[in-house]
């Protein structure tokens, strides 16, 4: 598959890095903390969304803005535990700068400690802190296009989750879906790869050209 774009869009966890171990050891022991059960995370959709949304979900509203702190506050500490998925870094490092962000559902500084932690500094980032709604309203998507000073039209989107696939299409972008957390029957995108590393980027002019290999 190749697809022509001027900038590129990039989910962080599950997309550019792994952050499983973390997130599967700080969330199980914020439930211990808060008394939520595995029932409880089961009748609401998780990934891809940002965690205020999620203990907003679980929690009567007089508990969710300590309890959204308190989670940030235990995947901060544990930041270390996060891995760059396949591809990852040498794909970003022949991308120019001014070419690419990355829009995650994470707090700033979540996303500024797991990013740094793996040698990656985005010159442009958005993260939870910056929106009013989270995926999968177009609402990341959007303002990420806007500040690199490119239409919708223009930009192409990598992600691995169906709520941050919806987010991207509600926008009006293309879309490249990574089967690093999904199986492939529950992703709608316009190319599905394994993850990054099967996915090259050359810079051409103004347009970047992208190749898949499914």
């Amino acid at each position: 598959m190749k697809l022509q774009a001027r900038a590129l869009l990039f989910d962080n966890d599950g997309t550019l890095m792994s952050s499983l171990r973390s997130v599967r050891h700080c969330w199980t022991r914020w439930a211990v903390e808060y008394g939520v059960t595995e029932a409880d995370f089961a009748r609401i959709e998780l990934h891809g969304r940002p965690s205020a949304e999620i203990v907003a979900d679980l929690l009567p509203p007089e508990k969710v803005a300590e309890a959204a702190r308190r989670i940030e506050d235990l995947e901060v500490a544990d930041a270390e535990g996060t891995e760059a998925l396949p591809g990852t870094v040498a794909l970003l490092a022949g991308l120019p700068a001014e070419r690419w962000a990355v829009v995650t559902s994470a707090t700033r500084r979540l996303a500024r400690a797991r990013l740094s932690g793996l040698g990656l500094h985005p010159r442009t980032l958005v993260a939870a802190d910056d929106i009013t709604r989270g995926k999968p309203d177009p609402e990341p998507y959007l303002l990420g296009a806007a500040k690199l000073g490119f239409a919708p039209g223009d930009c192409v989107v990598f992600e691995d989750a169906p709520v941050g696939l919806r987010s991207a299409q509600a926008a009006g972008m293309r879309t490249v879906a990574l089967t690093t957390t999904y199986p492939r029957a529950e992703l709608t995108a316009d190319a599905l790869v394994p993850d990054l590393s099967a996915v090259s980027v050359q810079v051409s002019g103004d347009f970047l050209e992208i190749v898949t290999e499914d």
